[in-house]
């Protein structure tokens, strides 16, 4: 955004030693009892789909506002691959995030997945909280994804996935308060959308409750290829404004 300075590069955290996994850059699934149970605390979130099928913009959040949130000053950030994969592969494996994303393992596999989002037109962004780097987003067309198979879509529904990186900033509240600020976001930057979607796994109570406090309601479960799941939604009329 422009009149905004650089976000440092320094990486959070120590390194951890990657696992090997298959190359390849979508969604494997695991057998649920190697899914690692989440604290209520943790919010690590992840969809199984692919990004949108059909391009929308280079990068769809260009140029969108910071946010004021009672955490700091929060604003979406395009990723940069050369700049900030150290960073990302770093969040990506680790274990408990692995186990939700699985993308863990050699850099070219992130790589793999920061074009191919690129090229579908999905907007990968750091969430920059008071200027340091602290999560990962994407911004979707729901209605273009494969989700749309799943759920009754609306035209210019916009799906979020987040990733909370560093251990230390999760369990300080900061799930619904992020989620909250991205939806009022997405409400500014997009006029033709109505609704922001999401859908968490079913047995993850944490994310649930997390997107209930952000404001978005409950709209039955879906089953995807590799989960049960919640479908949320924020509907832009229940806007305080």
């Amino acid at each position: 955004m422009q009149g905004q300075p650089p976000h440092p590069a320094a990486r959070t955290g120590r390194t951890r030693r990657p696992r090997r996994h298959p190359v390849g850059v979508r969604h494997h699934p695991q057998p649920p009892e190697r899914r690692p149970a989440v604290n209520d605390d943790t919010l690590i979130l992840r969809s199984p789909f692919a990004a949108p099928t059909a391009p929308e913009r280079a990068h769809p959040v260009t140029g969108w506002a910071a946010a004021r949130t009672p955490a700091g000053r929060f604003r979406l950030e395009p990723v940069n691959a050369r700049r900030d994969l150290p960073l990302l592969h770093e969040w990506m494996n680790d274990p408990a995030v692995d186990a939700f994303w699985e993308l863990a393992g050699p850099v070219s596999r992130l790589a793999a997945h920061l074009a191919q989002q690129a090229t579908a037109g999905a907007g990968s962004c750091l969430g920059l909280l008071d200027g340091r780097p602290m999560s990962y987003w994407e911004v979707y067309r729901a209605d273009l994804d494969p989700l749309a198979a799943h759920y009754a879509a609306r035209p210019h529904d916009t799906g979020v996935h987040l990733l909370i990186g560093a251990e230390t900033d999760r369990g300080r509240g900061l799930g619904p308060v992020l989620l909250r600020a991205v939806a009022e976001l997405v409400f500014d930057h997009r006029p033709l959308c109505e609704r922001v979607v999401a859908e968490p796994d079913i047995r993850n109570a944490a994310s649930v409750a997390a997107f209930r406090t952000a404001g978005f309601h409950f709209h039955g479960e879906l089953t995807l290829p590799t989960k049960r799941a919640a479908l949320m939604v924020r509907e832009r009329s229940t806007r305080p404004w």
